[in-house]
């Protein structure tokens, strides 16, 4: 089952569980559409596989299995500023 993690891992932006901006790879590192697209050209900066939208869980399951809120964020060289 899908952790669905709470926030982008490159801008720290919020990622609530029914967001359709939220973006995962195979190992569900979690990105923003805007980085995602953006700052990383589709690809996950940690195993180089592309980024897809995040099912959204219907709420009746989400209220049994809740959303992790455990944030992750990196510090990727695509995200840094400058």
């Amino acid at each position: 089952m899908l952790e669905l993690r709470p926030n982008c891992e490159c801008c720290d932006r919020d990622l609530p569980p029914e967001s359709e901006l939220a973006r995962i790879c195979t190992y569900e590192c979690t990105f923003c559409a805007d980085c995602a697209e953006d700052r990383l050209g589709g690809r996950c900066p940690n195993c180089g596989g592309n980024l897809v939208p995040r099912p959204i869980r219907p709420p009746e399951k989400l209220a049994q299995d809740r959303a992790s809120t455990v944030r992750v964020t990196k510090p990727h060289q695509a995200c840094l500023p400058g």
